[in-house]
């Protein structure tokens, strides 16, 4: 049952009772109006038996002045006669309007009238006259007569009174009745409504119950799915190598897997609501500063960071160090507000020792790939020297001695090249510097000359007269020095490379992205080309095309040493039957930011 529903349910309960107690109010109210109307029915008689008691008031003055007159000859004794026979016809009118359409009723109120205007007429007014004029009104006979006409106006009064009496009291009884009606409609109403209200409560009720166990049983089995997944997710995060520390809005830790208390050296009550810079303090491996750290970052620029660079270091609680990587995200509610941060780190301490030992044997490779060539360079020269020097011991010309000095000192001179140009590809410089371009692949290509030339691979150079860049130029050097090795080996005998170096000022492109001064060095060869399936593997470590004569780490450390560099490094290859060949582009900047870290 949901919300909706629920409301729906309380909204019958609630109109249920007040439907009943307007049903209720409704019979109540028809029968209060039924028994208001019995009572002005009642109240209607009592005025008619009202209005006749006082007819027979004005009637009795009348009749009582009448004899008093007769009596006494006094006219004062008719006074009350006078009056009452004033307001005699009025008030009959008056009952005639009482009687409404009661036919039986105003057929009395004719008759009472016809009988009291017999009696004016016959023996009222007579008598009155006869008075005045002296005469004697003593006789029996007339006054019987009068009092038969009397007799017969109050005959018809007390039937007036009678039948409105027993209307009164059919109309009580009536009353009565209805009261006592009124009375069991009221409870028969409340007893059934009750009912009605409590039978329909009931099946609600229970409705709602049953809703209740229904929701307290999901409930239930949501509690036990979320324990579920809290301890599956607990799990999770403690088998991870990585190290997860998790952060409020705020940035004080909430969490932190087995791995981050390892590496931080903090356990999880202790780090517990600490902010995060106490607990995972980095600092940059080259400058000793306080990094920022990906928490901080997340909230700064709301979205995740990656992985930062490899020249971070933690410093743990005991004080010794790690070389880490790290990234950050952001926890977000419902509505897309960040309300704390996931923070993800690893040691990789070892990484960077394997990585630099990697390094290590790519040069020992390239030193024993450069070895015969670098023998044959020297050899040759000091063959030259010795057969010159035999020739100056056994008699040549004081000219020709001058002539073959000459000659020798140009032989040693080129040994002296090349054994400066074998030691400037290992002598490792702390800063960067600024380095010739066109000097560095002049001499590489001088070192190379002889195993070129045993490939039989002719050479082309397209270089400027002088192009520097700041850079570390044994590295440089160990990176030209592969690509160089791997184009001629791939163009095989016969085959040509080019090297080429295009000079680069700073540009603007239109959608206003930045590039850099500097020069893009090509070394291109017209081998058979790489396969396009090939292609997205060569910058990946140990992958390589040459079996047992590579080591499958060339181009991932030529890749790193030019990502240090702030350069880039790009392939492009054809593999057609007409043309084919491949390309290889390093951008160097003029003034680099060097990335300490590599890649």
């Amino acid at each position: 049952m949901n919300l909706s529903q629920f409301n729906h349910i309380l909204r019958q309960v609630f109109a249920l009772p007040v439907v009943a107690l307007l049903v209720v109010a409704g019979a109540l109210y028809v029968q209060i109006r039924g028994s208001n109307a019995t009572v002005n029915l009642i109240q209607e008689s009592d005025a008619r038996i009202s209005q006749a008691t006082l007819l027979s008031k004005l009637i009795v003055d009348e009749e009582s002045g009448l004899r008093g007159y007769e009596t006494t000859g006094d006219t004062r004794f008719l006074q009350p006669f006078y009056d009452a026979e004033s307001h005699l016809q009025t008030e009959i009118q008056i009952l005639d309007n009482m009687a409404g359409a009661d036919a039986d009723q105003k057929h009395d109120i004719v008759d009472l009238r016809d009988e009291h205007q017999t009696w004016q007429d016959a023996f009222a007014l007579p008598v009155i006259a006869t008075v005045r004029a002296g005469g004697q009104t003593n006789d029996v006979d007339l006054n019987l007569h009068g009092k038969v006409l009397m007799d017969n106006v109050r005959h018809d009064l007390d039937d007036i009174i009678q039948k409105a009496e027993a209307s009164r009291t059919r109309r009580i009884a009536r009353w009565h009745r209805q009261v006592h009606s009124l009375l069991l409609v009221l409870l028969a109403l409340a007893l059934g409504m009750g009912i009605l209200i409590g039978l329909f409560t009931r099946d609600r009720l229970h409705a709602v119950s049953a809703a209740y166990r229904g929701s307290l049983d999901i409930l239930g089995r949501r509690a036990e799915e979320l324990y579920q997944s809290e301890q599956q997710l607990r799990t999770t995060l403690d088998s991870i190598g990585d190290g997860v520390i998790t952060c409020d809005a705020e940035g004080c830790i909430q969490m932190m897997n087995p791995v981050a208390t390892e590496l931080t050296g903090w356990s999880q009550p202790a780090a517990k609501g600490q902010r995060l810079e106490d607990v995972f303090r980095i600092v940059s491996e080259t400058t000793r500063q306080p990094v920022e750290t990906p928490v901080a970052k997340v909230m700064r620029l709301h979205k995740t960071v990656g992985m930062a660079n490899h020249h971070t270091i933690l410093l743990r609680k005991d004080g010794t160090e790690l070389d880490i990587s790290d990234s950050g995200a952001p926890i977000r509610d419902k509505a897309g507000n960040t309300i704390g941060i996931v923070l993800v780190f690893r040691d990789i301490t070892m990484e960077r020792k394997t990585q630099e030992a990697l390094i290590a044997n790519e040069k020992l490779a390239v030193a024993g790939r450069l070895a015969a060539t670098i023998a044959h360079e020297i050899h040759n020269p000091l063959d030259s020297v010795s057969n010159l020097l035999y020739l100056m011991r056994n008699g040549a010309t004081p000219e020709e001695s001058v002539h073959f000095m000459d000659m020798a000192g140009q032989e040693l001179a080129r040994v002296t090249q090349i054994s400066r140009a074998m030691l400037g590809l290992y002598r490792e410089s702390k800063a960067p510097v600024v380095v010739d371009l066109k000097e560095m692949l002049e001499e590489i290509l001088l070192l190379m000359e002889r195993r070129l030339s045993d490939l039989g691979v002719t050479v082309s150079t397209e270089i400027p007269n002088r192009v520097e860049v700041s850079a570390f130029p044994a590295e440089l050097r160990q990176v030209f020095t592969n690509l160089i090795t791997n184009a001629a080996e791939a163009a095989g005998a016969g085959g040509e490379i080019k090297v080429a170096i295009q000079p680069q000022g700073q540009a603007i492109e239109p959608g206003g992205q930045k590039h850099q001064a500097g020069a893009t060095v090509t070394i291109t060869d017209n081998g058979p080309g790489i396969p396009d399936e090939i292609q997205p593997h060569l910058f990946q470590p140990f992958f390589t095309t040459k079996g047992e004569h590579g080591t499958g780490l060339g181009l991932w450390v030529s890749r790193g040493i030019i990502n240090k560099h702030g350069g880039t490094i790009t392939v492009a290859s054809d593999t057609g039957a007409e043309v084919h060949g491949t390309a290889v582009s390093v951008f160097l900047a003029k003034n680099p930011t060097i990335n300490a870290g590599g890649d």
